[in-house]
């Protein structure tokens, strides 16, 4: 048949509406349909609540500078669908993807696939085309029925658990860490940097058999200001990494990433053995947008996909330790199942102007909405000198103007949340926004 450009996405399109949906039964039968393509020799699985795609930004990046050809597998994405699944960090073509979807929709004769699914098989055909050296999945939701878990991960790696999704995951650590917990192997390692984990992260490896890392025990990192180090214990070989200058991901919570990526690049050394420069230049060299991105300029501007309780906080600490300014103002948009009175206690003490907006989707709450849970967390505040101004934006990028317009050179506005409120404002640019202030 003849292919139009997108016919990916009038494939795609056709599941996009279908409800999550966990278990590993459909995408079996479909995977095996498909003669079960695996992605690449070597397969590194990475789980969490946050840091999933910081940590698999820097094993890619530190990968490609030992020169090995890999694929990242992220979800969701910020501008372009296409960012999801990348070969040598560069984005699948339109054809490829063509390819790809059409051979899933035609393995899927029964159309039971949800969007993840459909999207994840995708993604291990397009690696297989590749032939990569390795592959990198970032976990859509949970673990242990995640549509990633149908391959057998020769590393896993689990960053910070908290509470998120808890709907489908459970409303404590230990049942969201068993979850998580599910993409572990017998015999193989898994790396957890999450530095409090909960106790069912120790007990499902010890049940299966897996072998689990664990900060401070298998593996420490310690620093001053300047630069960071790395080490193993005696029981992991004792490999060290001494004046690692700091990733270029900001923010503090990078550090404890990066130190999980060295666990990960250890324990499966004899796979894919690196080189010190290889983590040097990979770490100095790593971007992923919309992880505390900070855009030069006046005002100071500040991308963030921070969208759940931990993330902000770890949000609001960095905003804590930039220097002095006057003013913050806040673009915001969320999901309506997120626990939004947590996350606006953490940042709303340093925010002074609210631009609250609606998102492209139903699942969002609105922008009206929003303004109702920040003008209750105000009410809960101690007094404040100046009470915070809240207006309302039909999307993220209206907020974004609005703010401009209203900030001082000297201020900062930070756009955080879901991953449409950052994306709303990338998708249109922003050197044209920050012009006015830079003359």
């Amino acid at each position: 048949m003849n292919q139009t450009p997108f016919e990916w996405k009038r494939i795609r399109d056709h599941y996009e509406n279908k409800p999550i949906s966990l278990g590993l039964e459909r995408i079996a039968a479909c995977y095996q349909r498909l003669d079960s393509p695996r992605p690449a020799p070597v397969v590194i699985t990475v789980a969490g609540t946050n840091g999933k795609g910081s940590t698999c930004a820097m094993l890619s990046s530190i990968l490609r500078q030992a020169g090995y050809q890999t694929g990242i597998y992220t979800s969701p994405h910020l501008v372009s669908f296409h960012e999801r699944i990348r070969v040598n960090d560069t984005s699948v073509s339109d054809e490829t993807l063509n390819q790809v979807f059409l051979a899933v929709e035609q393995a899927d004769h029964d159309a039971v696939l949800t969007a993840f699914e459909v999207d994840t098989l995708a993604a291990f055909l397009a690696f297989k085309k590749a032939n990569l050296d390795v592959a990198i999945l970032e976990v859509g939701l949970g673990g242990r029925l995640d549509a990633t878990n149908i391959i057998s991960a020769d590393c896993a790696i689990i960053t910070s658990i908290d509470l998120d999704h808890t709907e489908l995951l459970g409303h404590t650590r230990e049942a969201i860490g068993f979850e998580k917990a599910g993409i572990m192997r017998a015999g193989k390692p898994v790396i957890c940097s999450d530095p409090l984990p909960p106790h069912s992260i120790g007990q499902h490896a010890a049940d299966c058999g897996a072998d689990l890392w664990l900060v401070a025990r298998d593996f420490h990192l310690g620093g001053d200001k300047q630069q960071w180090s790395w080490a193993a214990s005696e029981a992991r070989g004792r490999r060290q990494y001494h004046g690692l200058a700091y990733p270029a991901l900001r923010g503090a919570n990078q550090l404890i990433n990066a130190a999980g990526v060295l666990a990960a690049l250890d324990a499966i050394r004899p796979l894919l053995p690196v080189t010190a420069q290889a983590v040097r230049n990979g770490l100095a060299f790593v971007e992923l947008p919309g992880r505390f991105q900070i855009i030069p300029g006046q005002p100071t501007l500040v991308l963030d996909v921070a969208h759940n309780p931990h993330s902000v906080a770890a949000l609001t600490a960095n905003l804590d330790a930039m220097s002095y300014h006057p003013r913050t103002h806040a673009i915001f948009g969320a999901m309506a199942d997120k626990d939004l009175t947590a996350m606006l206690a953490k940042i709303s003490p340093l925010i002074d102007s609210w631009y609250v907006c609606d998102l492209p989707t139903p699942r969002a709450a609105t922008a009206t909405a929003l303004q109702a849970h920040i003008e209750a967390m105000l009410t809960m505040e101690k007094k404040r000198i100046h009470t915070p101004s809240i207006s309302l934006h039909s999307t993220p990028q209206a907020g974004l103007s609005a703010a401009f317009l209203a900030a001082d050179p000297t201020d900062r506005i930070v756009v955080f949340g879901s991953f449409f409120t950052v994306g709303g404002v990338l998708e249109h640019g922003l050197p044209s926004l920050a012009a006015p202030h830079l003359t």
